[in-house]
């Protein structure tokens, strides 16, 4: 694939996802939201941080925004109530999923 195509196809999915109606995440939510997904858990707020190399607060913001969508949830974690556990749900799962088909329907239509 050329950059060229890969651009195309990433505008693609952007303007399907904002003509669906999809939920509009940024970009650092995207990222977060499929580190969530894409790697095993279990998944904590300073675990994410390191991550993606930024601050707990960036990562709570989003963690708010995400949840209020119901992409993801927070629990304490039992063993150590220090950490915050961020768990996957099945909207969540749903979504990235969604994403995923996208992805492989707009990559079908590029010209090769």
């Amino acid at each position: 694939m050329r950059p060229s195509q890969a651009l195309r196809l990433w505008q693609q999915v952007m303007l399907h996802q904002v003509r669906d109606d999809a939920p509009d995440l940024t970009m650092r939510q995207t990222a977060i939201l499929f580190t969530i997904y894409l790697d095993p858990p279990p998944h904590t707020v300073r675990g994410l941080a390191a991550r993606l190399n930024v601050t707990k607060p960036v990562i709570t913001r989003a963690l708010d925004t995400m949840g209020a969508m119901k992409l993801v949830s927070r629990h304490r974690d039992e063993l150590d109530k220090r950490n915050v556990l961020v768990k996957r749900t099945v909207e969540g799962a749903l979504f990235v999923e969604r994403f995923g088909d996208v992805i492989i329907a707009r990559a079908q239509e590029l010209p090769i």
